[in-house]
């Protein structure tokens, strides 16, 4: 198989699983973290609004995936990264056109990190 055919394969099988796991988590209504336990502003917008709680599961399952496609040393520069991104997050409080500004500007983020990825395969 070419390195061009494998490439392909493995962005399609990652889209399916990040399809599926979006399918599946929004059919539930509800984030990547126990509503039940929001307690700052940002936290409670998310869950109560829809839109955002689709949009905080695909950035956690595109995270997650990215983080266990690299190597360890690259792991913790990612978690800083999101650290970074949370706390920027918060910042927005309920404002609902700053999250969903900082989410959609995160997710962008991961996909450009998993094309770099992508781009050095095969894996």
């Amino acid at each position: 198989m070419s390195t061009f055919a494998l490439k392909t394969s493995i962005r399609r099988f990652l889209s399916l699983v990040v399809a599926s796991s979006l399918t599946v988590l929004s059919n539930a209504y509800g984030a990547s973290f126990d509503c039940k336990q929001a307690k700052s502003p940002d936290e409670r917008a998310i869950c109560d609004s829809r839109q955002l709680s689709e949009l905080d599961v695909e950035m956690s399952v595109r995270y997650e995936m990215l983080t266990g496609l690299v190597a360890m040393g690259a792991r913790g520069a990612m978690q800083d990264e999101q650290q970074a991104w949370l706390n920027m997050r918060r910042k927005c409080h309920s404002n609902q056109a700053c999250l969903l500004s900082s989410y959609r500007h995160r997710i962008e983020m991961l996909k450009e990190d998993y094309a770099r990825l992508a781009s050095r395969g095969p894996f």
